[in-house]
């Protein structure tokens, strides 16, 4: 998969790798306590949990962006990085507008 370079594939690592972040986050900071369905309830009750959620989550596609960039697969790492900015956009106007 790395041998690839195209921005359809950048796209989908960059909408994907997040969600693994955030699953992460999930099991390292809430797994004893709160349920999955809990920890996504509390989120959509206190917005000021999203913007740190969605921080931690973006790590994970800073790691995949570094690796495209360092391995020269340019479009690859220019789609990671939309679905980055996308991201951001949405958590945006999640926290202060809904």
């Amino acid at each position: 998969m790395l041998k690839r370079d195209s921005l359809p594939l950048g796209l989908v690592l960059g909408f994907i790798a997040p969600i693994f972040g955030m699953l992460i986050y999930y099991f390292v900071k809430f797994f004893p306590t709160f349920s999955l369905a809990d920890f996504f309830r509390v989120m959509g009750m206190q917005k000021s949990l999203i913007t740190g959620i969605v921080s931690i989550s973006l790590i994970a596609n800073a790691v995949i962006f570094t690796v495209y960039i360092n391995t020269r697969k340019d479009k690859t790492a220019k789609g990671i990085f939309t679905a980055t900015c996308i991201y951001a956009l949405v958590a945006m106007i999640v926290k202060y507008f809904l």
